[in-house]
């Protein structure tokens, strides 16, 4: 059950942050690389100088990313864990955090939960990133401990995402009615799958989900 959840949810995630467009982050993180290095450019030729390199360097990144994700796709996963490793390092914010989440994911592919729920950890109390970045490190780590934390701490680590302003709100909620369900309170899933049954903006998968396990449970 955990896995199709976890299947259902990455889907989910990569069309949200699709949607966030990579132009906005890079915005985001950009403007103070530009500002910094404005300081330093004498004349228009410099900037323009400074310019291309960072065009240039972007894409240097871009590709490595890629690269490093070509060789998850083809299951060399030391190689792969290794590649976003350096990339959290060396790269420019935007990347290094995306290379951390995929670090993430290689860990826990290796079977390595203990390593991908510290590094989840590490990104959901990072206060330099944004809180949607922090939020969905939550969310992932949590969907990892679904089955091995305690309940009652873990419903109180999802309690701020479930509010009705958070991006992150159903999937916070719905891993939270898989944990009463796990935990015998079966009264409390339910009120929660029936929630987001109802609710028109919830995404169709979990709305489906939520119907299942609403039949499941009688």
């Amino acid at each position: 059950m955990a896995d199709q959840v976890q299947d259902s949810l990455f889907r989910e995630i990569d069309e949200e942050l699709r949607q966030e467009h990579y132009a906005k982050l890079w915005k985001r993180y950009g403007k103070y690389i530009i500002a910094a290095a404005v300081l330093l450019v004498v004349g228009v030729a410099g900037y323009q100088g400074w310019r291309n390199w960072d065009i240039q360097s972007r894409q240097a990144q871009s590709e490595q990313f890629e690269a490093a994700l070509e060789l998850k796709r083809g299951g060399d996963l030391d190689a792969a864990r290794n590649a976003f490793a350096e990339m959290a390092e060396d790269a420019g914010k935007g990347y290094a955090t995306l290379a951390r989440f995929q670090e993430a994911a290689v860990l826990e592919q290796k079977g390595d939960t203990q390593g991908a729920v510290a590094l989840y950890s590490e990104l959901a109390g990072e206060t330099s990133l944004p809180e949607r970045f922090r939020n969905l490190a939550v969310i992932l780590g949590a969907l990892l401990e679904m089955d091995s934390a305690d309940p009652a701490a873990l419903t109180e680590r999802l309690e701020p995402l479930t509010a009705s302003d958070s991006p992150w709100r159903f999937s916070a909620l719905e891993i939270t009615a898989f944990v009463a369900r796990k935990s015998g309170d079966t009264g409390k899933a339910k009120e929660i799958f029936e929630r987001l049954v109802n609710d028109a903006e919830a995404p169709q998968g979990v709305r489906t989900r939520a119907s299942e396990m609403l039949a499941a449970l009688g």
